[in-house]
């Protein structure tokens, strides 16, 4: 069982940056694939960014690559998004999600993902 607690989020103006957080429970978080998705309001949600739990891989959506970073602390046990150069249609609920032995091609679908947290707002005014 593993348990996801995210933190973070807030209000920011466009061009702002955030790091958002994800604390995970569990003697085993090393081993799964972790994973950020967003939903806007009337939208399906939507993959963001994952981290494998093995070789530390990333892998970005079109829409975020080069303003958002995936990272995770071992010692921690946690996973992190930071933002930049946010945009208003970044704004959105943000959900960390974790998966065990995924493989990259399966990362963007949240069905695939077994443990969600609870997520935290990210709002950005124009």
């Amino acid at each position: 069982q593993v348990q996801l607690v995210e933190s973070g989020g807030g209000l920011v103006q466009t061009g702002g940056s955030l790091r958002l957080s994800c604390a995970a429970s569990g003697p085993t978080f090393r081993m799964y694939d972790m994973a950020w998705f967003r939903q806007a309001p009337g939208k399906e949600r939507e993959f963001v960014a994952a981290i494998s739990g093995t070789d530390l891989n990333t892998y970005y959506t079109d829409s975020v690559k080069g303003r958002f970073t995936i990272s995770r602390d071992m010692a921690k046990n946690t996973v992190y998004l930071q933002l930049y150069s946010l945009k208003p249609e970044d704004t959105a609920v943000y959900y960390c999600a974790a998966a065990y032995g995924l493989g990259d091609a399966l990362w963007p679908e949240a069905r695939n993902y077994r443990y969600w947290g609870q997520g935290t707002q990210v709002t950005v005014s124009s």
